[in-house]
């Protein structure tokens, strides 16, 4: 199954668990690695429009399948303002204090190598050997 087929099945399956909600006015999709954000426009009942945005994470089981946990926010008109502020605020923040070159491990290329040669480590002789270090054989 390609990216675009499951996506479609990710938006499939989110509009069946929406039934109450009035199908989007406006929609614009976001992929992200294993993250997608849909962020809608919807209409309330009185016909006045607000935005949802919705965190979809897909999850691959052991066995192949997949699943998906979907986070959403609902956010109303009266406070646009208000949160356009605080997430302009914050990212400037982060981006102020961190730059915008991504520094997390998955991001990073030689994260595994650097690991791997911080964390070697050396056998202890077994004079330095904590009681939990015991062997069935030597019970």
């Amino acid at each position: 199954m390609n990216c675009l087929e499951t996506l479609l099945i990710d938006r499939k399956n989110m509009r069946e668990n929406d039934m109450l909600e009035k199908d989007e006015i406006f929609s614009k999709v976001l992929r992200a690695g294993r993250r997608t954000y849909f962020f809608d426009v919807r209409a309330t009942k009185a016909d006045d429009y607000y935005i949802t945005i919705t965190e979809s994470k897909k999850f691959t089981e052991e066995d192949g399948s997949f699943h998906f946990k979907k986070h959403k926010i609902y956010l109303y008109k009266e406070d646009f303002a208000a949160f356009s502020e605080i997430l302009e605020e914050m990212t400037a923040y982060v981006l102020n204090h961190k730059g915008e070159e991504v520094i997390s491990e998955r991001h990073q290329k030689d994260f595994k190598r650097e690991y791997q040669q911080e964390t070697v480590t050396e056998e202890k002789p077994a004079s330095e050997k904590s009681f939990t270090d015991i062997d069935f054989d030597d019970i």
